[in-house]
C-alpha cells in the first residue's frame, strides 16, 4: 500500500496521500482552502478557470492544483517531498490576477441577480480579489440563450467554467450544451438554441458558480437570506432523494438537492426540483360534502359525520384504496380503522397488480440498492425505463457504464437511456429462454461476479404480473446473482408511497377485493387515500370519500372530501424503492383547514365509535415499530440482509409467450401525480416535450 502513497509538504506540513489524488485534493487533505470555479468533484477536470493556483517551490510558474495529479509530481533535487504553498504573497498575487481577468467583462448587476447572496464569484472576489479594477474599456455583452422553461440565462455573466457543458455530456448524457468561438468571442450555448431535453437539466443551476444559469420559475421571488431551509425527502419518484425545501411565509419558494451519496449523490430530477408551484395551486383547504349533486364547503364535524354514515354499511361493501403519494402514518391509521370496521378490501397497488401479497419484502424492494449499481458488472433491466422512472438513478447507471464498463441489457421498449445497451426483447415471452441466448450481453451476464436484475413495477401489472416476477427471479438465481454478499435482484418502483404501504400490509385480506375489483363499482363506499392515478370511471353508484390535498380526479368523484397535508407540510414516513425508511420534515403549515392524514382517520374513528389506540404521530410510530421492525431504523437500506428469502426457487412462470409486450410506466414524465399536474412549470415542460408551443397569456 505504501507504494500507492505519495509524500508532500504542504504549508510546512508533511502528509501522505494516494497517488491518484489531484494536488487540490491533497491540499484540502492538509487543511488548506483552495478556491475554484471550474473544478467539480463529479465532473472531469477542465483546468480552465485557474483560480486554484498554488506555489510549487522550484516551479517556474504557479500550478493549477486541480489539473496536477500528485503521482506525476517529482521529488526535490535532494530527495525531499515537493514543497507546496497555498498562501503567501506569491499565491495571493496570482489569484488576484486571475480574479481581475474573470471580472473584466462581468456585469456589476449583483443587486438584481438571483444568485446574489449564494454566488461563488461574489464570495471569492471578496476573499481573493483586488480592491479595484484597472480595466476601463467597454465590457463585452453576450446574447441570452433559450434553454427552455426551467433554466434562465444571462450569459454576459458567464465565466466559461464549462461545468454545465461537462454535466450535460458526462452525467445527464445529453450533449446539448457547448462552447462556440474563441478568445473574447467564446460563449456557452445550446445546440441550435433548442430547449434542454434532459430530465436532470435543473442541476446546471446548482453547478453554475455565477448568475449565468438560474432558476426561471424562482426568478425574483426571494433572496436566500429570507428563506427558511428545511431538509426533507422527495416523493416525486420512489428513490427518496434528499432535498432542502426553502420556504418564505406559508409558501414553498424552491426545492434543492441535498448531498446523499447512497441515494441521489447531489443531483435532483427536474420534476422533483420544480413542482413546488403545484403545492399552492388547486389545493383542498376545507372539507366538502356533496349535496344535490354539487360539492359545498362543510365543517369538519359535518364531513366526519357524513363519512361515518357511509362507513356504517356492510363491511364487505366498503373498500380503502391508497394512492402513490400516501405516507406510512396515514396508511397505518386507515388500515387500523378498516380492521376495526371489519372490511378486508384494502389495496395500495395499481389495478391488475398481484405482487407483495405474500409479505416477502425481498420480492418487492430493490435489494442491490441504488448505490449498488456501482459495484455491479452487468445489469439486466426488465420492463423499466429508469430515465423517466428514476432519472437520478439513471445518471448513476450511466456513470457505472462510463467509468466501470458496466454492461447493460434491456427487455422492454427500445428507448434512449443515455448509455449503450443490448436490446434482448420486448415482452415477457422473451424471459424464459433469455439465458440460453448467445448474445454478447448474455455471455457477460452469465460470467459476471455481480450480475444485477432490475424489474420495473409496471411490468408486474396485469394477469401475468406474478409470472413475470417469478421469471425475473429465476433469471437472477440461474445467473448466480443471489449470494450472501450480493442480492442482485430487485424491483424499481415509481411511486413514493408503494413500498411503505406494502410494509404496513395495505393489501387485501382473505376474501377482500383488490384494486381492480374495487374500481369496478361493486362497493357501497370507497375511501380514497389520494388515488388520483386510478381510473375512477367505472365506480357507478359507489359513494367516494376522498382524503387528499389537490382538487383532482378523486375529488371530482367524491361525495365527501377530507383535506390532508402534502409532503412538505408534515413530518411523515416514507419507504423508498430499496426499502430505506425515511422521514419528510414540515417546512410550511398545511393549507387552510387541512389536517395530517393519520389525524383524519384518528378523528374519524372517534365518530364511528371505533377509537384508534394512539393520540399522536409519535404514538402511532411506536405502534408501527412494535408491529414491524422494518420501521425501527431510519436512513439505511437492508441490502443483502434478506438474501435467504431470495434463495428459494420461485414458482414456474406460466403463459408468458402470449403476454403483451412491456409498455411505458406513464405517458408523461412531467405529469405523473396531482402535485405535478397542478404545476404550471410542469405543464410548460410537458408542452415542450411534445413539441408544442408554450401558450403565452395576453398582456
Amino acid at each position: 500500500m505504501a507504494d500507492d502513497l505519495f509524500k508532500l509538504n504542504i504549508d510546512g506540513k508533511d502528509i501522505e496521500v494516494p497517488k491518484s489524488y489531484t494536488l487540490m485534493q491533497a491540499c484540502e487533505e492538509a487543511g488548506a482552502e483552495i478556491p475554484r470555479f471550474c473544478y467539480h468533484e463529479r465532473l472531469s477536470v477542465a483546468g480552465n478557470c485557474r483560480m486554484c493556483l498554488v506555489q510549487w517551490k522550484g516551479a517556474p510558474k504557479p500550478i493549477a492544483s486541480c489539473a496536477q495529479t500528485v503521482g506525476e509530481m517529482r521529488m526535490n533535487p535532494d530527495g525531499t517531498p515537493p514543497n507546496i504553498l497555498t498562501k503567501g504573497d506569491y499565491v495571493e498575487k496570482a489569484r488576484n490576477g486571475v480574479m481581475e481577468f474573470l471580472l473584466i467583462n462581468h456585469p456589476l448587476d449583483c443587486p438584481i441577480c438571483d444568485q446574489g447572496g449564494e454566488c461563488d464569484l461574489q464570495d471569492q472576489a471578496m476573499a481573493y480579489g483586488r480592491a479595484g479594477s484597472r480595466y476601463a474599456l467597454n465590457k463585452r455583452a453576450v446574447e441570452n440563450k433559450n434553454m427552455g422553461p426551467l433554466v434562465k440565462t444571462i450569459m454576459t455573466r458567464c465565466i466559461q467554467c464549462t461545468r454545465c457543458v461537462r454535466f450535460a455530456a458526462e452525467v445527464a448524457g445529453v450533449e446539448e450544451i457547448g462552447m462556440i468561438s474563441r478568445g473574447e468571442d467564446a460563449e456557452i450555448t445550446t445546440y441550435l438554441e433548442k430547449s434542454l431535453t434532459s430530465e436532470l437539466s435543473g442541476n446546471v443551476i446548482d453547478l453554475c458558480p455565477v448568475g449565468a444559469l438560474t432558476s426561471k420559475p424562482y426568478a425574483y421571488n426571494a433572496r436566500p437570506w429570507e428563506l427558511r431551509k428545511t431538509e426533507s425527502i422527495d416523493v416525486m419518484d420512489a428513490m427518496g432523494s434528499a432535498i432542502r425545501v426553502d420556504a418564505k411565509g406559508s409558501a414553498v419558494m424552491r426545492i434543492m438537492p441535498v448531498l446523499n451519496e447512497e441515494v441521489n449523490e447531489e443531483w435532483l430530477s427536474d420534476k422533483s426540483r420544480f413542482i413546488w408551484d403545484g403545492l399552492a395551486r388547486q389545493r383542498l383547504d376545507k372539507p366538502y360534502v356533496r349535496e344535490n349533486g354539487k360539492l359545498r364547503p362543510a365543517s369538519w364535524k359535518e364531513a366526519l359525520a357524513r363519512t361515518a354514515e357511509l362507513l356504517g354499511g356492510p363491511a364487505d361493501k366498503i373498500g380503502f384504496l391508497a394512492g402513490d403519494l400516501t405516507e406510512v402514518e396515514q396508511l397505518k391509521a386507515a388500515k387500523d380503522l378498516a380492521e376495526k370496521i371489519g372490511t378486508k378490501s384494502l389495496d395500495c397497488r395499481p389495478a391488475g397488480a398481484g405482487y407483495g401479497a405474500d409479505g416477502v419484502r425481498e420480492k418487492y424492494v430493490l435489494n442491490p440498492t441504488l448505490m449498488g449499481i456501482e459495484d455491479a458488472d452487468a445489469l439486466l433491466l426488465i420492463g423499466t425505463n429508469p430515465r423517466v422512472e428514476a432519472a437520478v438513478w439513471n445518471a448513476r447507471i450511466r456513470k457505472a457504464w462510463l467509468w466501470n464498463d458496466l454492461k447493460v441489457g434491456v427487455v422492454g421498449e427500445p428507448v434512449d437511456l443515455t448509455y449503450d445497451y443490448e436490446h434482448l426483447g420486448t415482452g415477457p415471452g422473451d424471459l424464459p429462454g433469455l439465458l440460453s441466448g448467445s448474445s454478447e450481453f448474455v455471455k457477460t451476464f452469465k460470467d459476471a461476479k455481480r450480475p444485477m436484475v432490475v424489474i420495473g413495477e409496471h411490468a408486474l401489472v396485469g394477469e401475468n404480473g406474478i409470472d413475470v416476477l417469478n421469471a425475473a427471479h429465476k433469471i437472477a438465481l440461474d445467473a448466480g446473482a443471489i449470494s450472501e454478499d450480493w442480492a442482485g435482484f430487485g424491483v424499481l418502483h415509481n411511486a413514493a408511497g408503494r413500498v411503505g404501504a406494502l410494509d404496513v400490509g395495505f393489501v387485501p385480506g382473505e376474501g377482500g377485493s383488490d384494486t381492480s375489483a374495487m374500481l369496478s363499482g361493486g362497493l357501497d363506499t370507497l375511501v380514497l387515500l389520494g388515488g388520483d392515478e386510478h381510473d375512477l370511471s367505472n365506480l357507478g353508484d359507489t359513494k367516494v370519500v376522498y382524503v387528499g390535498h389537490h382538487g383532482e380526479a378523486g375529488a371530482s368523484k367524491a361525495d365527501v372530501i377530507l383535506p390532508c397535508a402534502a409532503y412538505t407540510e408534515m413530518d411523515a414516513t416514507y419507504v423508498n424503492t430499496e426499502g430505506r425508511v425515511q422521514m419528510t420534515s414540515k417546512a410550511v403549515q398545511p393549507k387552510g383547514e387541512a389536517r395530517e392524514g393519520w389525524a383524519i382517520f384518528r378523528a374519524l374513528s372517534d365518530v364511528v365509535g371505533k377509537t384508534l389506540p394512539y393520540d399522536s404521530a409519535d404514538e402511532l410510530r411506536e405502534v408501527l415499530r412494535e408491529e414491524n421492525k422494518v420501521f425501527a431504523g431510519l436512513g439505511f437500506a437492508p441490502g443483502t440482509a434478506g438474501y435467504e428469502a431470495l434463495r428459494e426457487a420461485p414458482a414456474a412462470a406460466q403463459g408468458l409467450e402470449k403476454a403483451r409486450p412491456f409498455g411505458a410506466a406513464f405517458e408523461d414524465f412531467y405529469l405523473t401525480n396531482p402535485i405535478a399536474r397542478a404545476s404550471k412549470t410542469m405543464a410548460e415542460c410537458s408542452l415542450m416535450k411534445r413539441g408544442l408551443e408554450t401558450p403565452v397569456a395576453a398582456e
